[in-house]
Formats: C-alpha cells, structure tokens, sequence
C-alpha cells in the first residue's frame, strides 16, 4: 500500500461511481462491497435512515453473488494501481470455504476480508463474530482455503473484543479490521413505525468513532498484527486518532456519502500533519498515545 487510507467495504461499490469523481489510484486499497456465494436480494426497504451523528443502514448484503462480481467488477477494479481487497461473506463454514478457494485461484487478488458478522444458520442464528469459537472456526477454514493474505472484519455487537481478536489472530488472520456497524433502531413518531424496513440496521458515523477508538485501542494490547481502524472518520485528524490507538490503516465508510473526495483530503491531511509534527512516517505515531 502506497498510503494507509482505504474505503471501507459496502460504502465504495466497485469504485465506479467514485472514479468519475476522484483519482482512485491515489488510494492505499480498494475494498469491494460484500460478496457472497449466490446472489442475494437484500432486506426489505427503507434501508437507509439519518440519524444524529450518523446513519442506519439495513442493506442485507445485497449483492449479484462472486460469478458476477469476478466477471464483471473485479476486472474494473484490478485496472487502477492499487491492492484490490475482497470482502466475503457467507451462512456457514462451508461457504466461507468455497469463497476462499474461489477467489484464491484469481489472478490480481491482493487480499481478502472475511465479513463475520452475518447470521450463522448452522448455529442457531449466532452471528460468526459474536462468538470466540465461531469466529475462530471461520478464520481456520478461510486460512486452510486461501493463501492470501487474510483480514477479519469484527464486530463492535460484543462484550469482549479482544477475546474475539486472539482468536482469530491463532486461526491464522494475517489483520484485523473493526469496527463493524453497531445494532440501531430508529423511529417515526408520527408513524410509530420503525424508520427500516429490517426494523433494526447498523449505526455509523461519527457517533461510533469513539467507541471504535477504544476498540482499536484493547485489540492492540491483545495482539501483534496489523489493525484496520473504521468507524466515523471524516478528516485527517480523526484518522490520528486511529493511528495514535494501534491502527496501522484506516477504513473509511459514511464519510464518503457526505464527500467523494475525504478519503483522498485525508491523505493530503495526514501528509500535512507529519510535516507539521516533525515525523516522516505514519509508524512514528502508531501506538503513541500516551496513557
């Protein structure tokens, strides 16, 4: 990576629609929207709503399933001069598998992000990530299907996160990425009805950068590979914040709703900010905040 500033998966598409308004090569990587292994229809809209500091989203991982997406996304996305990150997702271990093994023999695949906050129809309806074994089982099948390199997308939906990052850390993750969106629910008072279609989604934006601030923070005195920070970054500096935590990258996602060009106002800002600081390298002030 060039730069350690990329969009987070399910907020960038393709990059289609943004490289008519932005230079994509100046990207640290691009993450592709949720892939699964069939195509699916998504929940049932609204799926959107705005909310204080943020926004609901209930998508349901809408997407036209990995055929498609390898025969006519992924060739867009592998043109630019960038690492192309696929993210997977799926309803069991097996799927999970296929997904790897698929993607493993493509040619131009830089890495791949498991998405495991999605319902695990085998256990019951537990979210993969909510579980230190499930979590850990998905990551061992994905890492005995794939030799790319692996990132695991947590969950904030949990009582201990670090618990959750060593485990998929001993399954073999190469990264971790979090956080994920937080379970919302907004409603119309003059409806009385719920303001999503799914009834609850995910929150993002800023409202969560501080709670995935602490995240970020815990899961790095946990373990000793990279980290991804996401969550309600809007700016050069919230993206300090991240990097002063433990992150060694950052995702960012709604920011890119509200303006096309932050991800590359960020890198022109964190340029800015080591300048003025006196540092050379983004690694000079991972891990510094001063506790």
């Amino acid at each position: 990576m060039k730069n350690p500033v990329m969009p987070a998966s399910g907020t960038f598409g393709a990059g289609r629609e943004y490289s008519e308004l932005m230079d994509i090569n100046r990207l640290g990587a691009l993450v592709a929207k949720t892939v699964t292994l069939k195509p699916r229809d998504g929940n049932i809209p609204p799926r959107l709503c705005e909310v204080s500091s943020g926004m609901l989203n209930s998508i349901g991982l809408q997407n036209e399933g990995i055929d498609h997406f390898l025969k006519h996304d992924f060739p867009f996305m592998k043109e630019f001069d960038v690492p192309v990150i696929i993210n997977i997702a799926g309803n069991s271990l097996e799927e999970y598998a296929q997904l790897c093994r698929e993607i493993d023999r493509v040619e131009g695949v830089s890495g791949i992000e498991l998405n495991i906050s999605c319902p695990n129809i085998k256990a019951g309806g537990i979210a993969f990530g909510a579980s230190s074994k499930l979590a850990e089982q998905v990551t061992a099948a994905a890492r005995y299907n794939t030799q790319l390199p692996l990132i695991v997308k947590l969950t904030p939906n949990v009582y201990n996160i670090s618990k959750i990052a060593r485990a998929v850390t001993s399954a073999g993750a190469d990264a971790i990425s979090l956080i994920n969106t937080m379970v919302g629910m907004s409603i119309d008072t003059n409806t009385f009805k719920p303001n999503l279609g799914n009834i609850t989604g995910g929150l993002s934006g800023p409202a969560i950068k501080p709670i995935a601030v602490r995240m970020v923070w815990e899961v790095a005195q946990s373990v000793k590979i990279p980290i991804i920070g996401i969550g309600g970054i809007s700016n050069a500096l919230d993206a300090v914040e991240f990097f002063l935590a433990g992150a060694t990258a950052v995702a960012v996602g709604t920011a890119n709703f509200i303006n096309p060009l932050t991800m590359t106002d960020i890198i022109s800002g964190l340029e800015a900010y080591l300048v003025d600081k006196g540092f050379t390298d983004i690694g000079q002030i991972i891990g510094k905040v001063k506790t």
